[in-house]
């Protein structure tokens, strides 16, 4: 991962929970984890389109990008990030 001055950071993994995979494949759409006032959150990316700079994890034939600022603090893309509006969605 890169950090903003420059400098390679450690690489790791996120891992993607089995609930999260299930809301991904069943949408059938890609979507981003972003920064929201109450931290982050998976929306769709017809709603909060992917940057360049996002990383990529890969969910069967669809993708969740990841913001690069909220990338260094998260280990797993999980329920909690899955807002409550969307979950019929």
């Amino acid at each position: 991962m890169q950090s903003d001055v420059g400098e390679s950071g450690p690489s790791r993994s996120i891992y993607v929970t089995e609930d999260v995979r299930s809301y991904v494949l069943q949408r059938k759409r890609d979507f981003r984890v972003s920064t929201s006032c109450s931290g982050p959150i998976l929306l769709p990316t017809s709603v909060k389109p992917p940057k360049v700079t996002d990383l990529r994890i890969p969910v069967g034939d669809y993708t969740i990008y990841i913001s690069k600022y909220q990338a260094r603090y998260i280990e797993a893309i999980h329920r909690r990030m899955i807002p409550i509006f969307y979950e019929d969605f």
